[in-house]
This record gives structure tokens, C-alpha cells and sequence, in this order.
């Protein structure tokens, strides 16, 4: 479908970026609904798989509203008020759905998932529940969006959130430098600016002015490659969610740095640990991979967090721990 999304100079004054952890949440689950998962990704994906099936996260709420291809719930992506929202924020608002959002969002769940006619008996149980106990199920599809961040994103989220900060400068010079129709026809292979419309192909649904807000809202993702994501939802502005630039560099290996280089300021099994957490791991798998005893392990961590070099990230009795931006930046400057 080839649609196209009217832009006034008003509009065009209101347009901004924002980043969302909430589209990265949606993003990312249908990333790895997809079969096959996309190239840039299956390091992430090989990672986080069995960490959310041993959470019960690949059979729960989300994984049956977010499929590998059409509808995506608008309700999932609340407009973010602030250019960095807060994930609190975001699920806040979600709970806070209003019942005709919902109905809409239901409505075109079972049309664009066949329920009515026959379709997997798990999901048409949960939207019932949707529809009858709202409260209820909105509570339970937060608390699996937050236990997915912490297991999925919250351990990379220094990396992807530099690739996304990163991005919203380059589209800002660019649209500074040739102008924001320039740097809108660059977002996507299936945008293209012309005649005061951004026009969208290869559309699953029609993205127009019609009833929503005005604006536009750009949303940078690391997971929404190869896809452009939409939403439009009177009488917020219409969404963009689209890839962002170098996004598949968050998944690159980083060599390990040079012991003999931080050792004297770290000791030789903090740097050490630091260079294994090039991908977040729990205690247990750093002392099998180390060497060395959990608790000693855990006492080192203890420190380096401290420090500000390593964060935590829990969800249910899983603890991992990875690199801060901090460490990142400390690394890369490393001869």
C-alpha cells in the first residue's frame, strides 16, 4: 500500500525526534518474532533468547500482541513527552489506555490476526480479558514490558541509547544543512518528500492527517531495521519509528583491551571482567568463563559498579551485569 502523510509549515514546525524505550521494547519483540531474525541482530538475539524463555516472556502477553508482521497495539506506544522518555513514564501510560483506544486497538487485532475466525485460543482468551478487565491486563502487560526491558535492553541500553543520540544529531545538521524535506526523504528506502506530502510505500495500513494531531513525532530505533513503524492516533501526532543509522554497530565485538594497559589502575581480574562483559552475563557465567570463584566474582562487580564502570540489571532471580557507557568510553580510548 502507498500512502502519504501531508505536511503543513505548521507541522514542519512541530516536528521533533524522541527517544523511546517503548518503541525499542515493540521494535525488538518483533524483531525476534521474526523468522529468520534479521542478520544485524541474531548476536542479540542468540544472547537474550533463553533468558526470556526461562522468564516464561516467550509465551506471555507480548509475544501474542506482537507479531513478526501487521498491527502493531497503539496503546504499546504512547507519544513521548520529553526528547529521552523514561520507560516509568511510558508504562505509566500505558495503563492509563483510554477504553476507546483500546477497543480500536482490539478491533484490529482479531480482524488483522483472523481470532474471529478461528484463531490461537491463547490470544482470543487475553483479548477477552483486554476487554472485560482492562485494569487488570493492562497491569500484567506492563509488568512484562518492564521484565523484558530489564532482560532484553536495559544491559545494552548504553549502547543503543549513544547509536540513537547519535542519529537524531546527524538527521538535526542534516535537516540544518539541506533542509528538513532533504533530511525526511532520507529516513527510510520507503520515504520520499514531494509536493508537501511525505510519502510512504510498502505500507501494511494508511498513514494520513486525518484525525490525529499536529506534528510529527520521529522515533530513531536500533530494532525497527529493515522496517518503517507507524502509528497515527487521533488526537496525538503521527509517529514515525524508523532505523536508526549504524544501528547494527551496538552488536559489533569489541576487542578485549590490553590487561597490561588498566591493570595497574584496576587490578588485572577487574579489567579482566570488564573486558568479558563486552556481552552482559550473569556472576555465575563470569566465574566459569574467569575462572574464579562466584563470590569473588560478585565482590569485584560489588566494586566496579561502585565506580560506575558496571550497572545491574534484575529481573525475577536473574541478575546481569554489563558495561556502563562510562567503561565503553574508558576502553575505547585505549591505545
Amino acid at each position: 500500500m502507498r500512502t502519504g502523510l501531508p505536511l503543513s509549515v505548521g507541522d514542519l514546525a512541530l516536528t521533533r525526534f524522541a527517544i523511546s524505550p517503548m518503541w525499542e521494547v515493540v521494535a525488538a519483540l518483533r524483531t525476534l518474532a521474526a523468522d529468520p531474525v534479521p542478520a544485524p541482530h541474531r548476536r542479540w538475539a542468540a544472547q537474550v533468547r533463553p533468558r526470556l524463555a526461562a522468564a516464561g516472556l516467550d509465551r506471555g502477553w507480548l509475544a501474542e500482541l506482537v507479531p513478526p508482521h501487521g498491527h502493531l497495539p497503539d496503546f504499546l506506544n504512547p507519544v513521548p513527552g520529553v526528547p529521552v522518555a523514561e520507560l516509568a513514564a511510558e508504562l505509566a501510560a500505558i495503563r492509563a489506555t483510554g477504553p476507546a483506544l483500546l477497543r480500536h486497538d482490539l478491533d484490529c487485532l482479531r480482524a488483522d490476526r483472523g481470532v474471529r475466525a478461528g484463531g490461537r485460543l491463547r490470544l482470543r482468551l487475553r483479548l477477552r480479558l483486554l476487554e472485560r478487565e482492562p485494569e487488570q491486563a493492562l497491569r500484567r502487560i506492563t509488568a512484562e514490558a518492564e521484565a523484558f526491558w530489564q532482560l532484553a535492553l536495559a544491559p545494552y541500553w548504553s549502547r543503543i541509547r549513544a547509536v540513537l543520540e547519535a542519529d537524531v544529531l546527524r538527521r538535526a545538521r542534516q535537516a540544518a544543512e539541506r533542509g528538513s524535506a532533504a533530511m525526511l526523504g532520507d529516513l527510510h528506502g520507503t520515504a520520499h518528500w514531494a509536493d508537501g506530502t511525505l510519502h510512504l510505500s510498502e505500507r501494511h495500513c494508511a498513514v494520513t492527517r486525518i484525525a490525529t494531531g499536529a506534528g510529527l513525532l520521529l522515533v530513531p530505533s536500533v530494532f525497527a531495521w529493515p522496517r518503517l513503524l507507524t502509528r497515527t492516533v487521533a488526537p496525538d501526532p503521527p509517529q514515525l519509528c524508523y532505523p536508526a543509522l549504524a544501528a547494527a554497530t551496538v552488536w559489533e565485538h569489541r576487542p578485549a583491551p590490553r590487561a597490561e594497559a588498566l591493570a595497574p589502575v584496576l587490578g588485572r581480574t577487574r579489567t579482566l571482567l570488564l573486558a568479558e562483559l563486552d556481552v552482559p552475563a550473569s556472576t555465575t557465567e563470569l566465574a566459569a568463563r574467569c575462572g574464579l570463584s562466584a563470590p569473588a566474582v560478585s565482590q569485584h562487580l560489588t566494586a566496579l559498579r561502585t565506580a560506575g564502570l558496571v550497572s545491574s540489571h534484575r529481573a525475577g532471580r536473574c541478575v546481569l551485569y554489563a558495561r556502563t557507557g562510562t567503561a565503553d568510553a574508558w576502553l575505547d580510548a585505549l591505545p
